[in-house]
């Protein structure tokens, strides 16, 4: 059995890791990548699209990113229990006409024992922003460790 550590039951130090490796592959933009730290039966309310399984993720991924483009995503732990983890987020993208947005928002999370999320539930409202209120600047890809988190950027 592969397990994806860090395992449940959850500290505050291990649920933070759990949140920035979340964080870390979204920002590869790997569908493929990023459906690897899910179940086979992962359950996904995201808005108010329904995914289930690796396949319908990877489907849903593949989708979003190639409507959001320029995607940078900061997540940030607000809460914990033993196999489940609260988020707030906030990533900015552009879309095919240049226009930029702030997407802000709360997942629910929950782990089986192997350390893959069952379920994840997503709640996300989308702000239409100016290019010069943009505030990620960081090359595509994984955030630098330097770089401010939502609370230093007042999000």
């Amino acid at each position: 059995m592969t397990t994806r550590p860090p395992l449940p039951p959850f500290t505050r130090e291990t649920a933070i890791q759990k949140v920035r490796l979340a964080e870390d592959g979204w920002n590869s933009r790997d569908p493929v990548k990023v459906s690897l730290a899910y179940s086979e039966d992962s359950r996904w309310r995201n808005r108010a699209e329904f995914a289930v399984g690796r396949e319908e993720i990877v489907a849903f991924l593949t989708r979003k990113w190639a409507r959001e483009l320029d995607y940078r995503l900061i997540k940030e732990l607000w809460a914990f229990t033993d196999n489940r983890i609260a988020v707030r987020f906030a990533y900015e993208w552009r879309d095919d006409s240049g226009h930029w947005f702030r997407s802000y928002g709360n997942e629910n999370w929950e782990f089986a024992e192997d350390g893959l999320m069952k379920f994840r539930h997503a709640s996300i409202n989308d702000l239409p922003i100016k290019e010069s209120e943009r505030k990620y600047f960081w090359p595509l890809g994984r955030r630098p460790d330097d770089h401010p988190g939502l609370s230093e950027l007042g999000f």
